[in-house]
C-alpha cells in the first residue's frame, strides 16, 4: 500500500475524531439523559469549544471527500509520486494541526493552517492532471 493510501486512511481516523470531539462536548454541555432521549427540544445553546469544535468536523468534511477522491485517482491511475507524497502529507498534518487550533480560537494561525491544507490537496490535484 502506498504512503499516500496510509495517510488517507489516517486522515479517515481523524474524521472519526472530528466526529467525536464535538459529541462529547455536547454531552458535557446537555447531560447524558437529553443527548440519549428524543431531542424533540431544543438544547441548552451550544458552549464556544464545542461549536469550534463542530465548525472545525464541517470544515474537514468539506475537503475530505475531494481529498480522497485525489487520492485513489492518484493510486488507481498510477500517478502517485513526489507531490502527492508532500500533498499527502501536508494535507494531513495540517488537518491534525487545524483541529486545536480552532478550538482555542486561535486565528489567522489557524487560516494559515487551513491553506496548507489546501496546498497539499492542490499538489495531489498537479500530479494527476498534468
Amino acid at each position: 500500500m502506498t504512503t499516500e493510501l496510509t495517510l488517507l486512511g489516517w486522515t479517515l481516523v481523524l474524521a472519526i475524531v472530528q466526529i467525536l470531539l464535538p459529541a462529547m462536548w455536547r454531552n458535557r454541555e446537555t447531560g447524558v439523559d437529553y443527548n440519549t432521549g428524543p431531542r424533540d427540544e431544543p438544547g441548552p445553546p451550544m458552549g464556544k469549544i464545542t461549536g469550534r469544535l463542530f465548525r472545525a468536523q464541517h470544515n474537514l468534511f468539506e475537503t475530505l471527500p475531494l481529498f480522497i477522491g485525489a487520492i485513489l485517482i492518484a493510486h488507481v491511475g498510477d500517478q502517485t509520486g513526489a507531490l502527492t507524497l508532500w500533498g499527502a502529507w501536508l494535507y494531513f498534518l495540517a488537518r491534525v494541526v487545524y483541529v486545536p487550533l480552532y478550538a482555542l480560537g486561535i486565528p489567522w494561525v489557524r487560516s494559515l493552517v487551513w491553506l496548507v491544507a489546501l496546498l497539499g490537496l492542490c499538489l495531489v490535484l498537479l500530479a494527476i492532471l498534468f
